[in-house]
């Protein structure tokens, strides 16, 4: 009997979850669908909340993420991690994000910074486009747009000499960060853009196969940094020596009504800063010689959705 009673309540939960997963994809509708030259670009309404995604129903991770009702506040836990890097350098002048979704961090950033300087760059028309017409992304004011690979953005700025207070990567394909953008020689040519004790912030994913390589990569550039994660893991490195508690504290407080004009609370995020080494320090460097990003992240264990 003992038996019975657990195939049933098995056959039972098996049940819900299927009627959960179809509930949802009913709840999910389909807003807009174009083919890019580099991916397909998705948006689906579920209830209030909007998404962009590369991939079909979502299956893989999404992209970015609106309140319809509520659009300035921010729905992911990744670009509120993200902004936690105001806590390291509170008031950028010059800011520089590689990888637009939504335009959520730039707008963003606009609000708390309306003198602020924000270049943004995205290798696909499509998403920019989506970006407007969808997500309510305005490239005005302050606000520019560069439609080009970030690595040669990168190239071309040091070439020009700019340098910015806070630089953000959060360029994503459908599965992971293009292999350029993970290598030691990358993140060298965008320290080099920071200015003396400027930011450099990187969404990344919080398992995976190439934890290990890129936390040694970082390591090679900036010695030590600080590591943030939920379902999302956020790099924070600096060009200089990294801030003591007490700053950031200080820093989190003067932040919390531009936060709470987000959505979120800013002594939220605190406790996520990290200064544990929790990688192997002994794994492979990535560089342009050796970067099988795609080989190692086909192996990659349960990696959290963005």
């Amino acid at each position: 009997m003992p038996d019975l009673l657990r195939a049933a309540s098995k056959l039972v939960a098996f049940a819900l979850l299927l009627l959960g997963v179809s509930a949802q994809a009913e709840a999910m509708r389909l807003l807009h669908s174009e083919r890019s030259l580099y991916r397909e670009v998705l948006v689906y309404d579920a209830g209030n909340i909007r998404c962009m995604c590369f991939t079909r129903a979502c299956r893989v991770g999404r992209q970015s993420c609106m309140d319809r009702k509520q659009p300035e506040r921010i729905v992911m836990s990744y670009p509120r991690m993200m902004l936690a890097s105001l806590y390291v350098r509170p008031a950028p002048e010059s800011i520089l994000i590689i990888g637009l979704g939504g335009g959520t961090l730039p707008m963003a950033l606009s609000q708390m910074f309306p003198q602020a300087r924000i270049d943004t760059v995205e290798i696909d028309p499509a998403v920019v486009r989506v970006a407007r017409r969808y997500f309510g992304f305005r490239d005005t004011g302050r606000i520019q747009v560069f439609e080009m690979d970030g690595r040669v953005f990168v190239k071309r700025a040091l070439r020009q000499g700019q340098r910015y207070d806070l630089i953000m990567l959060d360029a994503f394909d459908h599965e992971y960060i293009p292999e350029h953008l993970l290598t030691r020689e990358f993140i060298g040519e965008v320290k080099s853009l920071l200015i003396p004790q400027g930011v450099l912030v990187a969404n990344t994913f919080s398992t995976s196969r190439l934890y290990d390589h890129e936390s040694v990569t970082y390591a090679a550039e900036f010695d030590e940094f600080f590591n943030l994660k939920r379902e999302n893991r956020v790099i924070i490195a600096v060009n200089g020596d990294l801030p003591q508690d007490s700053i950031l504290e200080r820093n989190s407080t003067r932040l919390e009504e531009a936060f709470a004009e987000l959505g979120f609370d800013a002594r939220q995020l605190l406790p996520l800063f990290s200064r544990e080494v929790d990688w192997d320090p002994h794994a492979r460097v990535l560089t342009d010689q050796y970067s099988p990003a795609n080989l190692l992240n086909l192996r990659k264990k349960d990696p959290a959705g963005r």
